[in-house]
């Protein structure tokens, strides 16, 4: 088999979370694209219809489950229903999570509900999926799980508790699933996506389309599709608890890594507000 077929991933069933827009549809995309079938877990069902209308026109099968990743009952759920619609799930890309209510507060600040909110959004979330599939991967001989993490699991932030805290639960979450499973067949990795705006006008501006980058400019959410692919195919076979980043070489860079904050008052500024 040559290396390109390597890549082909027909006949594979995949279930990603927050596929109803950004990079979780970009991905979603990408793995149909690869040949694979979708489930299309969200909370939004208009978002995840639009990403099941894009992978059908492209002649796969995706089925739309609306999911709360935060709820185990909702998971399990859609799990089941994956299993209903297509006998088996291959790969189970979780990319559900993000910003939650209380990022930007002192510690001090910060409520029980937004602390349980926002690990549960990007660390629970996950361990739901993962224990709610993990069986039906035993019992079919393997699967690929693919997590997806932060540059900020891999750093602090100011004023950011929650959401550095779960991405850098995730990776060793993430690792002892590698462990753990390696040698019943299935591997577990993770991608680091930097900063990808969406189409965001806001987060443009606020990175200033990029100038903190060492590539000087933010990322595409199609550009993280290929990596997703080559993560759930044969080409990964030997990869397992690795994280990799695709971030413009802001991890790289040091003095602009990713998850720099572009407005950050100086100490002289700050003596001149205070004159």
């Amino acid at each position: 088999m040559g290396v390109l077929d390597k890549l082909r991933l027909d006949g594979k069933v995949a279930v990603v979370t927050g596929a109803g827009r950004g990079l979780g549809r970009a991905m979603a995309l990408a793995l149909a694209e690869a040949g694979c079938d979708i489930v299309a877990a969200a909370r939004t069902r208009s978002q995840i219809d639009e990403t099941a209308g894009l992978v059908r026109d492209g002649g796969r099968r995706c089925l739309v489950v609306p999911t709360d990743i935060t709820d185990p009952a909702s998971v399990a759920a859609m799990v089941e229903s994956a299993i209903a619609e297509f006998g088996r799930i291959d790969i189970l890309l979780n990319n559900a999570g993000g910003a939650t209510e209380g990022m930007g507060k002192p510690v001090e600040e910060i409520t029980d509900q937004e602390w349980h909110t926002g690990i549960d959004t990007n660390l629970s979330g996950t361990f739901y999926c993962c224990r709610a599939a993990i069986p039906h991967m035993l019992r079919q001989g393997g699967g690929k799980i693919i997590n997806v993490t932060s540059g900020f699991g891999l750093r602090g932030g100011r004023d950011n508790f929650m959401y550095t805290s779960s991405k850098a639960g995730l990776i060793n979450f993430t690792r002892s699933l590698a462990m753990t499973y390696a040698e019943r067949n299935i591997q577990a990795n993770l991608i680091a996506p930097g900063l990808f705006p969406h189409d965001n006008p806001a987060m443009v501006e606020w990175w200033r389309g990029g100038k903190f980058v060492p590539m000087g400019r933010l990322g595409r959410d199609e550009e993280l599709g290929p990596l997703c692919v080559f993560l759930a195919s044969d080409l990964s076979s030997y990869m397992n608890g690795d994280i990799l980043a695709l971030e413009g070489g802001g991890l790289a860079g040091g003095h602009a890594p990713t998850g720099f904050a572009p407005v950050v008052p100086l100490e002289a500024d700050a003596r001149r507000g205070e004159a």
